[in-house]
């Protein structure tokens, strides 16, 4: 969200307090200033912030807004920069992802569910726990800290399964992206048959 008081933004600060109290080193993407995808060239300085910060990551944490039952065009917009594959490397494959949303009214979980989706498509690897924040106006103190609450302990769970599937892929990136298909091109361009 780019609202000043962005409840979306308090969730990811939240997560990111967290993991750096559990020995992560965290980075958030700021997207004010980004433009609608496809409208500029890829070197615009928020794109190429953007991407860069995808590829730094070992692990990300995507937090929507849910709005209209689907996540916002501010976050779509965000995902839609992030290419499949740029020249040899894939900046977002095999990389791990917790999922998150916020909502004004009751819990709901269509955000989440479409992140999962945009997540395996980006070929990501989606933890199963997943966080959704209900009335999240309800939910934050002023100064925009998570108060004590059912959904501050979900939080917790989830950056805590973020951290441990983190870790428990650290170093084997390369075997999980190995993909045949990728192999079979690789071999064709090198003898000349693409």
């Amino acid at each position: 969200s780019l609202r000043e008081r962005s409840y979306s933004r308090f969730a990811t600060e939240e997560a990111a307090r967290l993991l750096d109290l559990m020995g992560a080193e965290t980075r958030i993407y700021d997207p004010r200033d980004l433009p609608v995808a496809n409208s500029v060239p890829v070197d615009h300085p928020k794109v190429q912030e953007l991407r860069a910060f995808s590829l730094w990551s070992e692990a990300q944490v995507w937090c929507s807004p849910e709005v209209h039952g689907a996540v916002t065009g501010v976050m779509k917009n965000q995902i839609d920069w992030i290419p499949l594959a740029e020249g040899a490397v894939r900046p977002t494959q095999g990389r791990v992802l917790a999922v998150m949303q916020v909502s004004g009214g009751s819990q709901s979980f269509n955000a989440v569910n479409t992140l999962r989706l945009l997540g395996r498509w980006m070929r990501m690897v989606v933890i199963p726990n997943q966080s959704s924040v209900a009335r999240a106006y309800e939910q934050f103190d002023e100064a925009g800290r998570m108060l004590p609450s059912a959904y501050y302990d979900r939080v917790v769970d989830v950056m805590e399964e973020l951290l441990r599937f983190t870790l428990l892929l650290r170093d084997r990136r390369a075997y999980l992206v190995d993909r045949y298909s990728e192999r079979k091109n690789a071999v064709a361009r090198s003898i000349g048959t693409l």
